[in-house]
């Protein structure tokens, strides 16, 4: 009988080593900390690549009109995991004259420039405007070199300059920048210029943002099979 209260005191004691031996469980992993976003220069597809700027050494390419994203400035994604964000600055296109810059009257300008930022199968993702006044040479933002004038520069320069930010959904490989419209108001009236192939704005400065994928696991290599003897 001495026994029972032994056996119900050693169950006693090791009970509650054994619930707390239960109730230990292995650290959870931590999650792999997410890849810090990069801020690139992408390999961008200018159809008409304007020039360089004399001063601002950057590469300014115009933007035609046109309804087929194939036909407009390629911006190529790399692999992404989320957003990206596409940043560049928009500019009017002006032609500048020494000759009209005498007439102060005929000189002015007021350009408004509508662009938009589509998919490769034509899905509008976001409109950009720029809106600006030209009065004289000072309102040019730079000029362009390889012009056949006496200094050198191309007598088309950007004019007025807006940052453009535009979130490109994660889904998507490439965006193309097309332009849709431009309106032109000057001193003998307003002119409206929207058919497809024209020259109607600038960008320059283009940059994206966004956090690389994660790189493919490599594939497994195939299990070698064991040669089987003769005889059996």
């Amino acid at each position: 009988m001495r026994l029972v209260p032994a056996l119900l005191l050693s169950c006693v004691l090791v009970a509650p080593a054994l619930a707390g031996a239960q109730t230990r469980r292995a650290p959870a992993r931590r999650p792999a900390p997410a890849a810090q976003p990069k801020v690139e220069a992408p390999e961008m597809k200018c159809p008409t690549p304007l020039g360089s700027g004399v001063t601002t050494k950057r590469e300014f390419c115009d933007v035609l009109t046109g309804r087929n994203p194939a036909d407009g400035i390629i911006i190529p994604l790399p692999p992404h995991r989320g957003d990206v964000t596409l940043t560049f600055d928009l500019h009017n296109r002006h032609t500048y004259s020494e000759e009209q810059m005498k007439d102060k009257r005929s000189a002015f300008a007021r350009y408004t420039a509508i662009v938009g930022a589509l998919t490769a199968d034509n899905t509008l993702i976001s409109r950009a405007v720029v809106q600006s006044e030209f009065r004289t040479a000072k309102d040019l933002v730079d000029r362009i070199s390889g012009g056949a004038g006496p200094a050198g520069v191309k007598a088309v320069a950007p004019t007025g300059t807006e940052s453009i930010r535009i979130v490109i959904p994660e889904a998507e490989n490439e965006v193309s920048i097309l332009g849709e419209k431009l309106t032109v108001e000057r001193a003998d009236g307003t002119q409206t210029y929207s058919a497809e192939g024209r020259p109607i704005a600038i960008i320059s400065n283009v940059m994206i943002s966004y956090r690389p994928a994660p790189p493919k696991p490599a594939p497994k290599a195939p299990a070698r099979s064991t040669p089987r003897r003769p005889g059996r």
